[in-house]
C-alpha cells in the first residue's frame, strides 16, 4: 500500500478504482440513478392514476393501452423494480452474517425483483394489444 498518499487502497485498487469489494461504485450509482429515473417518472405516472379515478373498465384499459402511456408504464416498472432489487440487496449484505443465508437471501431478491418485473410488463403488454 502506498502511505504517502494517506489513503488505505493498494496501487492496483486505486488503478482500477474499485473498492474493498470489487464492484467500486457501480451499485451506488445504479441505485442514485434509478432513484432519479423513478422520480422523473412518478409525475406523469401519478398523472395518469389521477386519470383512471372514477373511470369504468373499458376506459381504463383504453387510457393504460395508449403506447406512450404503455411506454411510461413500462419504464416505471423497469426502474421500480431495478431499485427494489438494489435495495434490498443492500440491506441483505448489511443485516445478514450468516453466508448461507445471505446467498438464498440474495438469490431469492433477485427473483423476486425479476418476477415482478415480467409479470408487470405482461400485464402492460397484454392491455396495449388489447387481448
Amino acid at each position: 500500500m502506498s502511505k504517502a498518499s494517506g489513503h488505505m487502497r493498494t496501487d492496483l485498487g486505486k488503478v482500477r478504482f474499485r473498492g474493498a469489494a470489487g464492484s467500486g461504485t457501480a451499485h451506488f450509482w445504479q441505485q442514485r440513478v434509478t432513484a432519479v429515473g423513478i422520480g422523473l417518472l412518478a409525475i406523469p405516472v401519478l398523472v395518469i392514476i389521477v386519470m383512471l379515478l372514477g373511470r369504468n373498465h373499458a376506459a381504463t384499459v383504453q387510457i393504460l393501452g395508449a403506447p406512450l402511456v404503455a411506454i411510461l408504464m413500462a419504464l416505471f416498472v423497469i426502474a421500480s423494480a431495478w431499485h427494489m432489487k438494489l435495495g434490498m440487496q443492500v440491506i441483505i449484505e448489511d443485516y445478514v452474517h450468516n453466508e448461507k443465508l445471505k446467498l438464498a437471501a440474495i438469490l431469492a431478491n433477485q427473483f423476486f425483483s425479476f418476477a415482478v418485473g415480467v409479470v408487470s410488463l405482461y400485464a402492460i403488454l397484454k392491455l396495449t394489444s388489447g387481448v
